[in-house]
């Protein structure tokens, strides 16, 4: 069965990226094989659509970190044709071919089941972004973060994981704050429930204070640097961050003032290699009380296979706001 697919090869000083007709037998092996319907663009994406982006292990790859979809043969037996499923992370789209493709083979253990309640196109809409954020909304709640504890900033709010966060954050019933460098965005921001909003001057100046007044009850930080240095002088006493992303840099200049005079957490939040046991439980959140409002018509946008070098080339300029859905076969099977 013949299929289209978005591949990137490199050969010694050759890059190309582009789409392919290829075949079924050249499927990987694997357990469950996947009709998909949508998948996302990430910035891991985004680096794997460029020679030099060091995400892609092996070539040709077809990327696409994201996938949700029906099961059309499986021989794992948790798994029927039919069953709408949901992949994301893992070696998908770097060593794995991904969710750039309109067919999928991967290991059992790496699927869940599409939780009722969620779409598939809605599953995308979330992706690893609103994956990563709502493991982030998890880890600061098994700390103590209620409402009543005081408002709770989000970093990067533009972005997917910041974008998600503030709309899971206000249906949660929380007073959100929203950092971005963007000042175009902000009545987008206040749309998704955000409150209040900060520069990223504001949010990433630097500073020789090891503490600054406490401000904020809890953090989701996907960028990292010295956003993060600002977030850990400013957080209340026994508040949380929970960081998982370094757009703003990887090297943290800071003290153990904070930790040690005023209990403050750093939460690190992983969703590539995250136990099948929390995928599940975290998913069926994302279609209950995670679930942003207006998710499909606030946060996501959407493109095809011939759409994609440009989604792809945007956003690792940090020119594309919310979620970038990719129609594969849609929701006409």
């Amino acid at each position: 069965m013949p299929y289209r697919a978005f591949v990137v090869d490199k050969r010694g000083d050759e890059f190309t990226a582009g789409i392919r007709t290829l075949d079924e037998s050249q499927l990987p092996p694997g357990d469950v094989t996947i009709r998909v319907q949508w998948s996302s663009v990430n910035y891991k994406d985004g680096l794997a659509s460029i020679p030099d982006g060091r995400v892609v292990r092996t070539y040709p790859m077809v990327p696409g970190v994201d996938l949700a979809g029906v099961v059309i043969e499986s021989a794992d037996p948790r798994f029927r044709p039919g069953d709408g499923v949901v992949v994301i992370g893992y070696d998908l789209g770097v060593a794995h071919p991904g969710g750039f493709a309109e067919l999928a083979r991967v290991p059992g253990d790496w699927v869940v089941h599409l939780p009722e309640g969620l779409t598939a196109k809605e599953a995308m809409a979330l992706g690893t972004a609103g994956f990563t954020a709502a493991l982030s909304i998890e880890a600061l709640e098994q700390h103590g973060l209620r409402p009543e504890n005081g408002p709770v900033i989000v970093t990067g709010a533009t972005g997917g994981v910041g974008s998600i966060a503030v709309a899971m954050l206000a249906k949660r019933g929380y007073t959100v704050a929203a950092s971005t460098g963007k000042a175009s965005e902000h009545a987008y921001l206040r749309e998704l429930g955000a409150s209040e909003i900060l520069s990223r001057e504001e949010v990433s100046a630097p500073s020789n204070r090891p503490l600054e007044s406490e401000r904020w009850a809890g953090a989701v930080d996907p960028v990292g640097g010295d956003t993060t240095a600002y977030l850990l002088r400013t957080m209340k006493y026994g508040a949380s961050i929970a960081i998982s992303g370094l757009t703003g840099g990887r090297e943290l200049h800071t003290t153990v003032i904070p930790f040690i005079l005023r209990a403050v957490n750093l939460l690190g939040i992983e969703s590539v290699w995250c136990p099948r046991e929390t995928r599940i439980r975290v998913w069926q959140r994302c279609a209950t009380d995670l679930k942003p409002p207006k998710l499909l018509e606030s946060i996501a946008h959407e493109t095809d296979l011939e759409g994609l070098p440009q989604v792809l080339s945007a956003i690792l300029k940090g020119q594309v706001r919310g979620r970038t859905l990719v129609r594969l076969a849609g929701d006409d099977l």
